[in-house]
């Protein structure tokens, strides 16, 4: 049987995720920081789930911890090691943004933004492959974000570090049978601007995208073999743009959005 572990997996693209893969029949690890909400997040998907299912309801374990800190990711890292319960798919999806500029901000909060998204994603990366080549089969989803084509302070960077992470990992697993994938979603209706205290009113309605939408678009890139996927065709063509336009301008258009993104 399947089984994937998602970070961040009680809301927004995390639980669409799951949503995704309890309908396949995969069985689950959710991880997350808030209990009640784990344990709200698991009944729901064996309840959604147990009607499909041939063999029964959807087993979802829960694991509470916050990637932040050594001792939540180290309890993660111990899940993705065992070997007699072998994870085949990590969904690298926690993550957060400051509503901040850089200078005006926190340096707590930039250097635990850098834990969540930069050392988490390494570690647990890490924690996943041994037992992923040794089965020669596995797949690791890194949720980075469009952002990380846009210099916008520490969320822009550490999501760049996210992409070109997975890109180098997803070429030294070649002919493995694992595959790694960047994930760079674009504006999508969560919870993610509310944590922040980031006013999404600004923008525009066709810029924004749907959990669900961006999950069946990463599961089929990730299908098709692509090392980044950007769901929907307008982010493409923003990210093609990104990349041809000076850096000085992209940094100027950075600035102008980085109190939404």
């Amino acid at each position: 049987m399947t089984t994937a572990l998602i970070t961040g997996g009680t809301a927004g693209i995390g639980r669409a995720f799951a949503d995704r893969f309890a309908a396949l029949g995969y069985d689950l690890v959710l991880v997350a920081r808030n209990r009640e909400r784990l344990d709200e997040a698991a009944a729901e998907l064996r309840g959604e789930a147990g009607e499909e299912r041939k063999h029964g309801p959807v087993r979802v374990e829960t694991l509470s911890a916050d990637l932040a800190t050594v001792e939540g990711r180290s309890l993660v890292e111990g899940r993705l090691g065992e070997k007699d319960r072998p994870v085949d798919i990590l969904v690298n999806n926690a993550g957060f943004g400051l509503g901040h500029s850089f200078r005006s901000g926190s340096l707590d909060d930039e250097e635990r933004l850098i834990d969540v998204h930069i050392r988490a994603v390494l570690r647990l990366t890490h924690a996943a492959l041994p037992g992923m080549v040794l089965r020669g089969k596995g797949s690791v989803i890194n949720v980075a974000s469009v952002a990380a084509f846009v210099p916008r302070g520490t969320y822009s960077a550490s999501k760049a570090w996210v992409v070109s992470f997975s890109e180098s990992v997803a070429a030294e697993l070649n002919g493995t049978g694992v595959r790694c994938m960047a994930l760079c979603p674009g504006f999508t209706h969560t919870e993610f601007h509310d944590r922040a205290e980031v006013d999404p009113n600004g923008i525009p309605s066709w810029m924004w995208l749907d959990a669900l939408d961006v999950v069946d678009a990463a599961i089929d890139d990730l299908r098709k073999g692509l090392t980044v996927s950007v769901p929907s065709v307008k982010y493409k063509a923003l990210v093609g743009v990104s990349k041809v336009v000076p850096r000085r301008l992209s940094t100027r258009v950075g600035r102008g959005v980085s109190k939404r993104w």
